[in-house]
């Protein structure tokens, strides 16, 4: 796994379930993957050491590890999300 950027959370995130991962507004989260298809508003990471989904719009990125990025497709449950 390779890590693509850092960025703060612009705002507070409670997922629905137990694969979203949850943050508080100004928390460093670290993205692992940007998910493909028709849930491109998802990507997933990290904050400390919980793992899982959230949205993309809420991030603001300010740092860039990888130009290589690592596409994953979506799965159609996550979907129900949005």
């Amino acid at each position: 796994t390779v890590l693509m950027c850092r960025g703060k959370a612009m705002r507070d995130f409670k997922g629905p379930d137990c694969r979203f991962v949850n943050f508080k507004k100004g928390e460093a989260v670290y993205v692992y993957y940007k998910l493909i298809g028709k849930s491109t508003e998802l990507w997933a990471g990290s904050v400390g050491s919980d793992f899982g989904y959230f949205p993309k719009d809420l991030l603001e990125i300010n740092h860039n590890y990888s130009n290589e990025e690592l596409e994953l497709p979506t799965d159609v449950s996550l979907l129900s999300f949005f």
